[in-house]
């Protein structure tokens, strides 16, 4: 029999890929996390925690998150929807406002003084399941090699490799695009606001400031319509809100999942586990930082509570997450009463 090097193999060092090579690790696991890009990552994100996900940080990292990752103004206040009649709701919650790159790189640091190995610029390409171990073929700058684990949990996110070839299926993407300005705008800073009229985009656009840069971003199901809809946003947000950009400072374009009715979760195949956006776990808005550490804890423990026995591991993890799945499809339930956009949804 070939040599297991590790317990298990972590695909993917975002929010859920580090919370499981975390929580492993604390469990006394030998467990290798990999990342594709160079840590700290960049991943394009509004980086708004919610109240859950600040809970979520406190329960699985024993401690609160760091001021070093966060921008001005570091405290969100909620959320105003702008449902697709114009009509507008707000909601209030405390929340924070992060920079992903910071706050990924601070899980990271977390998972490795926990005892994981985290190897970044490394990118898992393929894996194959053998008798009783995963075999991954790994590449970084300098070489392709094998690694081997008992269990391989994929958290790579949305565009992941893994689980294309493992399952054969080309998943479907939404487009994000948003741009950082130099500006002013007549809007509370420390709001978040989503606007669902489907003038203005094709799933959602949205507003918020970090370190006083306005992004300004819109998410589409056809790419090819980036400018048409991104032109009218701002001209509606000039028109609505006295928007005036003196400066673009850079501009994003991002792949998120899109979601299907009934929220369908792709838990995992054989010894590989699925967490994270790449199992199917997005709230709306894309909001996935609080899903994705709650499925990477669920998915760690299901292997450390059943160890030995695979079947019971699957098991285990689809029923530690039913409460995760209830609430993602209450959430969409409630935007698809709020916009058309979103009807399939109800």
């Amino acid at each position: 029999m070939e040599c297991i090097m590790y317990d298990v193999i972590v695909v993917g060092a975002g929010p859920a890929g580090c919370t499981a090579a975390k929580t492993l690790a604390d469990k006394g696991h030998k467990v290798l996390l990999i990342e594709k890009l160079r840590i700290p990552r960049y991943k394009s994100c509004s980086g708004q925690l919610i109240r859950k996900s600040i809970d979520l940080v406190e329960a699985y990292y024993g401690e609160p998150i760091p001021t070093s990752v966060m921008c001005v103004p570091t405290e969100n206040r909620g959320m105003i929807f702008t449902d697709d009649r114009g009509k507008s709701f707000q909601f209030v919650q405390a929340g924070l406002n992060v920079w992903r790159s910071a706050f990924d790189k601070w899980l990271a640091d977390k998972a490795a003084q926990s005892g994981a190995e985290v190897r970044d610029n490394t990118m898992a390409l393929s894996c194959e399941e053998k008798d009783g171990f995963v075999s991954v073929i790994l590449k970084n700058e300098h070489t392709t090699y094998t690694e081997r684990a008992k269990y391989v949990i994929d958290a790579e996110g949305v565009v992941g490799t893994l689980k294309r070839k493992l399952l054969g299926v080309i998943p479907k993407y939404i487009t994000t695009y948003q741009t950082y300005n130099q500006g002013s705008v007549d809007l509370d800073y420390h709001l978040f606001y989503a606007y669902l009229q489907p003038e203005l985009s094709e799933y959602d656009a949205w507003f918020n400031v970090k370190d006083n840069q306005l992004v300004l971003g819109i998410a589409l199901r056809n790419a090819s319509n980036i400018s048409y809809y991104y032109s009218r946003f701002i001209t509606y947000m000039k028109e609505k809100h006295n928007l005036r950009i003196d400066k673009e400072l850079k501009v994003d374009k991002w792949l998120m999942p899109h979601i299907s009715p009934g929220c369908s979760i792709d838990y995992g195949v054989g010894r590989v586990l699925f967490a994270g956006e790449i199992a199917g776990f997005l709230n709306p808005m894309g909001e996935g930082i609080s899903a994705g550490m709650e499925s990477g804890y669920n998915a760690a423990n299901a292997i450390i509570q059943n160890y030995d026995d695979l079947n019971l591991i699957h098991t285990d993890y689809k029923e530690k997450t039913e409460i995760l799945h209830n609430y993602m499809i209450r959430q969409w339930s409630f935007v698809a009463s709020m916009a058309d956009t979103f009807k399939e949804m109800k």
